[in-house]
């Protein structure tokens, strides 16, 4: 806070205008030093000659990351969004109440804090890459509708905005499987996709062919298979919503064939069209 403090008066005539001029140069000062503190660090490096040019355009997220806030309350994780807790400071750039509110607590242009460890992809720092968005739940708690009409119409808003394919909306646990479950298994991931939003398989899927292998599947949707069986947890979870909780073994877990039927319709835009014989 910028304290104004007032100078003791001079009485001789001669002086009577002065203290009011050292008044305003001592603000002006106060205040260049107080932009100059708020001021974003410069863009040009100095160890470089300068000589912009037009061809480019600000970084922009290119995937939308889902959470749950796993707590009671949105006044709760207002406070843990904005402060440190026991992992350390957490961010996001969006929480939507139960009600439907929208809450804005990190710009889009910048960095939240929010994904941790994890990998989509190729994309291995998803904090860099992503928009978070936290929804009030205690993490098996389902989604009101008033809810999800309301991340619908965010997602339509950051996508044409900010150019992120609308097939790039994915769960916190998608990428960090061996850690995170959220938003939970009650999420209703078929709503979003009908309205334009992440992936879901056909209605009418048909089942996965002979030496149809859904692990490479799952890895070409995005999944990382450091750890198969969890990645695999994660996919059922969103996809057929089954919860197997973290603390269970997975180690013999594998795909059935309704796994593979899935991943067949998810990535059948993936394999490239065989032209017709003559």
């Amino acid at each position: 806070m910028i304290r104004f403090i007032s100078l003791p008066q001079r009485h001789k005539s001669r002086d009577v205008h002065r203290p009011a001029k050292f008044s305003v140069v001592l603000l002006s000062v106060v205040l260049l030093w107080a932009l100059s503190a708020c001021a974003p660090m410069p863009e040009r490096n100095s160890l470089a000659t300068w000589v912009p040019s037009p061809n480019q355009d600000m970084r922009r997220p290119v995937i939308i990351v889902i959470h749950a806030t796993e707590q009671d309350g949105v006044e709760r994780s207002l406070q843990t969004l904005r402060t440190r807790n026991s992992g350390g400071p957490v961010s996001s750039h969006y929480l939507i109440g139960r009600d439907g509110v929208l809450y804005q607590l990190v710009a889009d242009e910048r960095r939240a804090w929010h994904a941790g460890g994890g990998r989509w992809g190729a994309i291995t720092d998803l904090n860099s890459a992503s928009i978070g968005i936290e929804l009030d739940n205690n993490g098996g708690a389902d989604f009101p509708p008033e809810q999800i009409d309301a991340l619908i119409r965010l997602l339509d808003d950051l996508c044409t905005r900010l150019f992120i394919p609308r097939s790039q909306v994915i769960a916190h646990a998608d990428m960090a499987p061996t850690r995170k479950r959220d938003p939970n298994a009650l999420f209703p991931w078929k709503t979003l996709a009908e309205a334009g939003f992440g992936i879901w398989p056909e209605d009418d899927a048909t089942a996965a062919p002979e030496g149809f292998d859904p692990w490479l599947a799952l890895a070409a949707i995005g999944y990382p298979l450091d750890h198969p069986q969890a990645a695999l947890r994660a996919f059922q979870r969103r996809f057929r919503g089954i919860e197997t909780p973290l603390s269970s073994s997975v180690a013999e877990l594998a795909p059935d064939d309704e796994d593979a039927r899935i991943l067949y319709s998810l990535t059948r835009h993936l394999r490239p069209s065989v032209p017709a014989s003559d």
